[in-house]
């Protein structure tokens, strides 16, 4: 949108600018055939935004002023018909009237084209304000629409949900250019409700470009937007749960579902790059993955995803763990795809924790072979020895488990012929698990990790030293602990006190404990 910056009265700045605002608007609102300061308001806030200077005073004005006017029905061209179902022009007589309300009209839509600019505002908060005055605004149009509908319609009602206002908005929020996740976040407040979700989901189809491919940067805004307007089934229980206008009838799922694929079917099948395939796996598993109507056609796109490496991966696994659990998936390679994971590089992931629980939930059964688990046990086992200390706590309580589960495996602990760091006959390069010889290890690893230099880890360490518990440990305790969760446990333990000094000293080469002790201590 281009900007025509106008000559405008320099209003203030901080609280001054924003006190003469509101009083200019206090006056305005009580004679609104005073054209000027809304003239100068919407002139400065161009202004504003093609300076990069502070945005909310004028932002909040604008909100004030045409939210008053909406209520007011100041800026309504036609009047409502007996049929309460269309509504009639004014009459000519009024042409006065009609003239004036035709200019606000044009103020407001002028205005809300510059509110929408300043989404796109470098400074965060004032971009954050200038979505939410834009919300505000398609609430306020729509409990008091501008322009009723001309014809009448039984799907119509009096109050109308403002599609074309929402559709600028998402649109607004669709940069190329930069990554908002700013705004998502802040359209978090507005996108539970359930005439907004199904209205984001009737047009989210016609915001996806066709003719081209979209860079990474349109492609993750659209992905935080779809995770924005995703819902949960239990959401349509709470049929009064709306922003603007009740929903004709039950919640129309089945055109929402089928909106959803589509839009899905587009941004799957688009080239990603690192961080946009990420995110696109985040959404897909955590918002719209139950809402596919056939999710075994993504078996491809997530065995494909499983070879690229790091948290990819990891996201990867955890669906084709869905598919495996819920549609019946069949994937023979599984174990070695998960066996490969657990390298040095996972440690410095922020879904580390997810690999963990997906891991305990794969080696859950009591089925499993034995050299196949003894496998995943050494190598957990030898990535603790440069995993960070937290993790080690983790890798050691999961070690436990796998052990309960699977009695045998205690001959890992001390194997007669399982040798030390120098003579392990465990082959760590080996990526079949059932070939890496673990069985004929030891855990000399654990057994090392137990003079650590923190207590915590060496105490959980010591599990193999000790009677075993009848129940597996807690996983989930730990799986969120970090650095300073230990730091913040070490120092809050009570340690004893030592005296250090009986007598306090006076100087460095003065008398301290006495004459003997001072000629032994004698410096020259």
């Amino acid at each position: 949108m281009s900007l025509t910056i106008a000559p405008s009265t320099q209003f203030s700045s901080g609280k001054a600018g924003s006190k003469q605002l509101k009083q200019k608007a206090a006056e305005f609102l009580q004679c609104t055939r005073s054209t000027n300061f809304l003239l100068e308001l919407i002139a400065y806030q161009k202004e504003c935004l093609a300076r990069g200077a502070p945005l909310t005073p004028s932002l909040l004005t604008l909100e004030h002023l045409f939210t008053e006017l909406l209520r007011r029905d100041e800026m309504r061209t036609t009047v409502a018909a007996p049929s309460r179902t269309a509504g009639v022009p004014l009459e000519n007589g009024n042409s006065s009237q009609l003239s004036h309300k035709q200019w606000l009209l044009m103020q407001y839509k002028e205005s809300f084209g510059v509110i929408l600019a300043s989404v796109n505002h470098e400074k965060q908060t004032d971009a954050c304000q200038a979505l939410s005055t834009a919300m505000k605004l398609l609430v306020a149009e729509a409990q008091n629409p501008v322009e009723l509908p001309t014809v009448p319609s039984e799907q119509q009602q009096q109050q109308q949900f403002p599609v074309g206002r929402l559709k600028q908005i998402l649109s607004s929020m669709l940069s190329s250019e930069r990554l908002n996740t700013h705004l998502f976040n802040r359209f978090l407040e507005y996108s539970h409700y359930l005439d907004v979700i199904y209205f984001c989901w009737k047009l989210i189809p016609s915001l996806v470009p066709r003719d081209c491919v979209p860079n990474d940067i349109f492609t993750q805004n659209l992905l935080l937007l779809i995770g924005a307007v995703s819902f949960g089934k239990d959401a349509l229980k709470e049929t009064n749960n709306v922003l603007c206008v009740p929903l004709e009838g039950p919640f129309d799922y089945v055109f929402v579902r089928r909106q959803i694929n589509k839009t899905w079917n587009f941004v799957v099948n688009w080239p990603h790059g690192e961080a946009a395939h990420q995110q696109l796996l985040l959404v897909l598993l955590e918002k719209v993955l139950p809402h596919l109507e056939k999710p075994v056609l993504l078996t491809d796109f997530l065995m494909d995803s499983l070879d690229v490496g790091g948290a990819i991966s990891m996201l990867a696994l955890q669906g084709i763990f869905v598919l495996i659990q819920q549609y019946n998936l069949t994937y023979p390679n599984i174990y070695e795809k998960l066996y490969s994971m657990f390298e040095p590089e996972i440690f410095h992931t922020k879904f580390k924790a997810r690999l963990f629980y997906l891991a305990d939930i794969f080696l859950s059964s009591s089925h499993l072979p034995e050299g196949l688990v003894a496998a995943f046990v050494k190598r957990l086992a030898r990535l603790a020895l440069i995993a960070p200390p937290q993790d080690v706590v983790i890798i050691m309580r999961f070690i436990g488990n796998l052990i309960l589960r699977h009695p045998a495996l205690k001959s890992l602990i001390f194997h007669p012929a399982g040798g030390e760091a120098s003579s392990d006959p465990f082959v760590t390069e080996e990526r079949d698990p059932m070939k890496s010889k673990a069985l004929l290890s030891s855990l000399w690893e654990v057994a090392a990790l137990q003079n650590h230099v923190l207590p915590s880890v060496a105490m959980a360490a010591r599990f193999i030293s000790n009677p075993f518990p009848s129940v597996e440990w807690d996983l989930s305790s730990v799986l969120e602990i970090n650095e300073n969760d230990i730091f913040d446990n070490e120092i809050a333990k009570k340690t004893k006190q030592y005296a250090l000094c009986i007598d306090r000293p006076a100087g460095m080469f003065g008398y301290c404990g006495g004459e003997i002790s001072s000629q032994y201590w004698k410096l020259f």
